[in-house]
């Protein structure tokens, strides 16, 4: 089975991570996207954030009825703050006949070295990279100096082509704070959570 590995603190998620999960799925032919929420989301200057319960339940709520996007709450079970090498070594030892693939932002690509055991990370997972329209061409030498000549062909091969989606999660709380309108931001099961959980109020 190919697998997208696709992580973040989905604070809330919204329409701009949904689509870019289909579109990795679509054009690099994923069996299945595993939305991976970290244990720890971000601290924020604005100190209005979703429990892990919250996000959790946010994210279920958004997959609801599509039969391929799956939440995994491998990090969120281990706790504290994960390192993507070892999330996918703990996937691979799972799931060791199954074939992994790291979805990212091109803007991710241009601090990859500085992650945590990058060479591992290539071996472990094929590095999915996202170009939108009007960043220009993704540059993926950055991995050449960690994977085989073959195997960086296929990183070239798997360039990923995602319509420009501008919507943040940290906007969307924001927007929830001054009490302005989320919909159309993210799924209308979501915005009705965050109101009835009175989630973001204090963002603004």
């Amino acid at each position: 089975m190919r697998i997208g590995i696709f992580g973040g603190s989905f604070d809330p998620i919204h329409f701009g991570h949904l689509i870019l999960a289909e579109v990795c799925r679509e054009q690099a032919n994923l069996d299945q996207v595993w939305f991976m929420p970290c244990a720890l989301g971000p601290h924020k200057s604005d100190g209005a954030h979703g429990t892990v319960r919250q996000r959790t339940e946010m994210i279920e709520l958004a997959l609801g009825g599509h039969e391929a996007f799956v939440l995994s709450r491998l990090e969120i079970e281990r706790g504290d703050v994960s390192y993507t090498v070892d999330t996918l070594k703990q996937i691979k030892e799972s799931n060791p006949d199954d074939e992994l693939f790291l979805m990212m932002g091109d803007d991710s690509l241009e601090n990859f070295s500085s992650w945590r055991d990058p060479k591992t990370i290539c071996e472990l997972a094929t590095p999915i990279v996202v170009n939108r329209p009007g960043s220009g061409e993704v540059d993926l030498s950055v991995l050449k100096q960690y994977v085989s000549p073959e195997r960086f062909q296929r990183f070239e091969n798997l360039k990923i082509v995602c319509p420009r989606i501008e919507i943040s999660s940290s906007e969307i709380r924001k927007k929830v704070g001054q009490g302005k309108s989320i919909r159309f931001l993210t799924p209308r099961s979501v915005e009705k959570y965050i109101e009835t959980q009175k989630l973001f109020a204090d963002a603004g």
